[in-house]
């Protein structure tokens, strides 16, 4: 049985007008980076509920959460009018699979991320554990415009962390910004764009692909490097080359 608890918002960062973040102290149970809790708040005599990845890492007592404000949402608009000190339910212990200890060995592990599924990612790098069964770790965040990048100071200081093991590409694709590719992500990596421009090949015999975010990139992604890389999804029974999570 689910065991809600209360937690305190202690900060909420509002990156652009449906872009924020939830910074909340809660007594959880220990969690897996990479792993989701389910937030929760009473509206109009309904307990409404969500589940969104943690995007620090476990050792840090900072539960935070990277949300997008659904117009017509039950939730989010709520959530997003949290303001410090108010009170939210989540769940006491962390949910999901999307976590490094599921994934081989191999030379380069790729993380492609649409929108607020950076977070998992975010978690994984800033514990720093289990990494160094990879040499090379490729982190990619798409975004519509480049002021949805709300992480990417935070990006920048892991890529400096980790030196030459970890590269950040970022990917817009709804108008053209300095450093970052323009498209989407299946097109970049069937034309060749983004392995050009991180300069890592991305092949069944040397990757790893994690795929957080939009449910239609990550099936369509998964279908291109199944058709084109001779890549598979993965299972503990039946390893393969892509581990996948659809975000909504």
């Amino acid at each position: 049985m689910t065991k809600w608890i209360t937690g305190k918002v202690i900060q909420i960062k509002h990156w652009t007008d449906s872009l924020f973040s939830l910074i909340i102290h809660a007594p959880i149970a220990p969690f897996t980076a990479g792993q989701f809790a389910k937030l929760s708040l009473e509206i109009n005599g309904e307990k409404v509920q969500r589940a969104y990845s943690y995007v620090n890492a476990p050792s840090n007592e900072n539960l935070e959460f990277y949300l997008v404000t659904v117009p017509e949402g039950k939730l989010s608009p709520s959530l997003r009018e949290l303001q410090s000190g108010d009170s939210v339910m989540l769940t006491k212990e962390a949910a999901g699979f999307f976590v490094l200890d599921k994934i081989l060995p191999c030379e380069n592990l790729w993380m492609l991320a649409t929108g607020t599924a950076l977070g998992p990612y975010l978690s994984i790098l800033e514990q720093g554990e289990g990494l160094d069964r990879f040499k090379q770790i490729i982190l990619v965040h798409a975004t519509r415009f480049a002021h949805d990048l709300s992480y990417l100071p935070q990006m920048l200081e892991l890529q400096n962390r980790y030196n030459c093991k970890l590269r950040i590409q970022t990917v817009v694709s709804r108008e053209q910004a300095s450093g970052s590719l323009t498209g989407r992500i299946p097109a970049l990596i069937s034309d060749g764009s983004l392995e050009a421009a991180v300069n890592v090949e991305l092949d069944a015999k040397s990757s790893h692909v994690m795929l957080c975010g939009n449910p239609q990139m990550v099936r369509d992604t998964q279908q291109l490097l199944k058709d084109s890389r001779g890549m598979y999804k993965h299972f503990e029974r039946n390893p393969g080359h892509i581990t996948s999570e659809h975000y909504w």
